[in-house]
């Protein structure tokens, strides 16, 4: 059974229905990969090459890159807007978000060189960039201390270390890559020494292995070991040492981008539930009609409403280059709750037939709990805004 969320189902409409043709061409290539094809996916751990090369060709995945390279040249809320239409129509942007959000990286500290190289192939989606490399087993989120090194020699870096939560590594043509450049004892602060590189994977022959991570949800996730592995000079992003910076102003980027795929999985949760509570019928009488099923599904609605607010605001902030650390972690923390308790209002709604895979509600309940943990928990955005914003002491 493939149960699908349509247009004449979701009465609520986000504010102004921005970007309608993006939203109409989205949902009208997700139309053709339903609840099967993914639980498919799933069900043979294998990544959605049909999906993401669709998507490429139709210019979605390079929407954010400057027209001059071949993207489009849409600002960071149309990334919003195609990631929560995947995800609204029940589908899975985690096999390309990664893309959107480290474009920026590229864009604004890459040299010209590296842009003209790398930008148009992207764009018409012969290049794969979807691996992230930045999380390491023993540093978790305290990324000043991770332990990956890159010594220059010559004419390329050597790195040596190990990665964790590298998704679609083993899928992707590049990946961004943040290595400690100078020793930790050898800077003045904690956030210097740090270094972006981009790693051509079809270039390596040697000094790399990946291994498969099976997790709860099909995120083609792996764990990397770096054993002499060499990078060329002219792949390094920016400036030696300045990499924290860089990774923290893409990282403003991919909480606000995903936050967008979270309040397409909130529509879809209350879509669906809002539906089967009129449908329902028990005791005589619809069970929409209980307030134990009516309610949830409202507050869920109104805590939608107000992260896709918030979401917007950060959107445009991070667009016109002003500071949006304090939006961009609130938009990711609003969203998540409000997909989790849409997710679990929708649970409580279909009762036992929420745990059937041929509903897609469980499959995509399981993705809604991810979010808060991924790609930053809940408790590292409350620790960020108690001390950059309220001021109170660091509590880590």
């Amino acid at each position: 059974m493939d149960q699908r969320v349509t247009d004449t189902e979701m009465t609520m409409v986000p504010l102004g229905e921005d970007y309608p043709e993006i939203r109409a061409g989205v949902r009208a290539i997700c139309d053709k990969y339903p609840g099967a094809y993914w639980r498919k996916l799933e069900k043979d751990d294998e990544y959605a090459d049909d999906f993401v090369n669709e998507l490429s060709a139709s210019g979605y995945l390079g929407a954010l890159i400057p027209e001059e390279y071949g993207g489009s040249g849409l600002p960071l809320r149309a990334g919003c807007v195609i990631l929560e239409e995947i995800h609204y129509s029940g589908g899975s942007a985690a096999a390309c978000h990664a893309q959107m959000y480290m474009m920026g990286t590229m864009l604004r500290h890459g040299s010209e060189e590296q842009k003209q190289r790398y930008l148009p192939g992207i764009a018409a989606g012969t290049i794969r960039f979807q691996a992230f490399g930045v999380t390491e087993p023993t540093t978790g989120s305290d990324t000043t201390q991770l332990k990956t090194r890159a010594v220059r020699q010559g004419d390329k870096y050597v790195v040596n270390g190990q990665k964790i939560w590298t998704s679609r590594a083993h899928k992707s043509d590049l990946m961004t890559l943040l290595v400690r450049t100078t020793a930790l004892d050898q800077v003045k602060r904690r956030t210097d020494g740090l270094s972006v590189l981009l790693v051509d994977l079809r270039a390596v022959k040697s000094g790399l292995t990946m291994r498969r991570i099976e997790t709860m949800i099909n995120h083609q996730t792996n764990e990397l070991f770096f054993d002499d592995l060499e990078v060329p000079v002219e792949n390094l992003i920016g400036e030696e040492g300045q990499g924290f910076r860089y990774i923290l102003d893409g990282m403003n980027a991919e909480r606000i981008l995903v936050s967008g795929e979270m309040l397409g999985d909130a529509r879809y949760f209350i879509a669906r539930a809002s539906k089967y509570a009129g449908e329902r019928v028990v005791f005589g009488n619809p069970i929409g009609k209980n307030q134990g099923i009516q309610f949830p599904i409202a507050r869920a609605y109104a805590e939608w409403k107000a992260a896709d607010m918030v979401t917007r605001a950060a959107a445009a902030l991070f667009q016109a280059g002003k500071p949006c650390g304090e939006e961009a972690n609130t938009a990711k923390l609003l969203a998540s709750e409000a997909a989790w308790h849409a997710g679990e209002a929708c649970m409580q709604t279909f009762g036992g037939f929420a745990a059937a895979k041929e509903f897609d509600i469980e499959r995509k309940w399981r993705e809604a709990r991810v979010y808060q943990i991924a790609p930053i928990s809940t408790n590292m955005i409350l620790a960020y805004i108690g001390q950059h914003v309220l001021g109170m002491p660091r509590s880590y």
